[in-house]
């Protein structure tokens, strides 16, 4: 019989940390790197970012371990019960002997490709700029009139109705029915989405009431059942709106190229109806603050204004004074006017009669040269007078036609001429004509 005692010495004595990092060791050497597929248990994440959870299945379960910088490289948001692929190093964690995997990156189970097609689409919509937030429009504070994109029987839907009903029973809803999953569902998205933009940008009637902002909501489910919210016409659709879109596709953890594209991502459908849905309350207690604040104000405007009226009464005193000196100073200035105008016309007569004075003298020499002038023309004038030249003997003699006969030559044998003599004028009949 063997003594246990002795088995006991035979073996190697291994301290708990020792045996802890050999094993560690097999593992890596025999394992790593490992693929290992599961479903998601007990997920958490710790304030450092560093997440924790249990990979399971039918038959067993593994702790897991995947720190910040691999977690930050998630493209999706794991959750409880999500089958997923993971990567990573199996290894021992030392200070409780237990089997861990340190996991490097995580994708979903059986979504390989689906999640790869999501990654290249992002990635070519992005860069085109369709998800840069430059682009997003601002959410109107009080919309007129909200715009609804889901399936009628979508619980979705009745979330989102029910959230307006209770806080904004006031503002106009308008549904647009779409299919929000399997293959129709992008084009009829499109559809509702284009039907939506044409009422908003219609022009404004007293029938109508304007859209100011677009829901597209949907519930939660797989990455399959989400697809249609993942097609890159829906995206474009979406980036052409006129007026904001929220997206609340989903929950929470469920991301799309809608959330991307939206102006604004909501965590679910009723979180979505309550970013646009200031309670009816809490208008009316702004409207109170508001109405106080604008009371306050005229208030002391009126005290500012009533202090200004005292300081001003303050100044002027009695009224009939400040009139008796505004007289005063009129009198004044009416005689400093009057004396002054007096004087300005005694300086106008005196110039006048100085500059009489002055010009009389010479208006009499230029009257007497001026007459000195006119004898001396006439004196000359009379000696040219023809009477002067008659009474000398002399006449003037005139043809019928009223020419002056100069010479003997202009007149004709049997032609009457008339010769103007001093005292009077003869007719007379040319018998005969001589020339020199």
């Amino acid at each position: 019989m063997n003594d246990p005692s002795s088995t006991l010495a035979a073996t190697r004595l291994w301290q708990v940390g020792a045996l802890c990092r050999a094993v560690a060791d097999a593992l890596d050497a025999r394992f790593n790197p490992v693929s290992v597929g599961g479903e998601i248990s007990g997920f958490t994440r710790a304030a450092s970012g560093h997440c924790y959870f249990s990979l399971k299945d039918d038959t067993g379960q593994l702790r897991c371990a995947m720190f910040r910088r691999a977690a930050g490289m998630l493209d999706f948001s794991p959750r409880e019960g999500d089958r997923v692929e993971v990567r990573g190093r199996l290894g021992v964690y030392e200070p409780r002997g237990e089997l861990q995997l340190v996991v490097e990156s995580m994708r979903p189970a059986g979504q390989g490709t689906l999640f790869e097609q999501f990654l290249k689409l992002k990635a070519k919509l992005e860069l085109e700029g369709l998800f840069d937030p430059v682009r997003k429009k601002t959410l109107p504070a009080l919309p007129r009139g909200i715009g609804i994109v889901t399936s009628l029987g979508a619980a979705a839907l009745h979330d989102v109705v029910t959230a307006l009903q209770r806080r904004v029973p006031h503002i106009a809803v308008t549904v647009a029915p779409a299919s929000v999953q399997g293959d129709g569902a992008p084009r009829e998205l499109c559809q509702a989405l284009l039907s939506l933009y044409a009422f908003a940008q219609a022009p404004a009637s007293a029938h109508t009431v304007p859209m100011d902002v677009i829901l597209l909501v949907r519930g939660g489910g797989s990455m399959e059942d989400l697809w249609a919210f993942n097609d890159e016409q829906l995206v474009r659709t979406m980036a052409r709106s006129p007026v904001p879109i929220i997206c609340g596709v989903g929950h929470e953890t469920d991301f799309t190229l809608a959330d991307f594209v939206a102006d604004l991502r909501a965590p679910t459908p009723t979180a979505a109806a309550e970013l646009v849905s200031e309670p009816t309350a809490a208008l009316m207690g702004l409207a109170e603050g508001l109405g106080s604040r604008l009371q306050d104000a005229v208030e002391r405007f009126v005290d500012r204004q009533s202090q200004r009226v005292d300081l001003a009464t303050s100044r002027l005193g009695r009224p009939s004074a400040l009139v008796q000196r505004q007289r005063l100073a009129l009198s004044s200035v009416e005689q400093s006017l009057q004396q002054g105008a007096r004087m300005a016309l005694h300086m106008r007569q005196v110039e006048i009669s100085r500059f009489s004075q002055n010009l009389l003298p010479v208006l009499v020499r230029s009257w007497q040269r001026s007459h000195d002038r006119t004898h001396r023309a006439a004196l000359r004038l009379g000696l040219l007078d023809p009477s002067l030249v008659l009474k000398r003997g002399y006449s003037w003699l005139t043809l019928d036609n009223g020419h002056t006969l100069t010479s003997a030559a202009q007149a004709q044998p049997g032609q009457h001429v008339r010769a103007s003599l001093t005292d009077g004028a003869v007719d007379l009949t040319v018998s005969s004509r001589e020339s020199n």
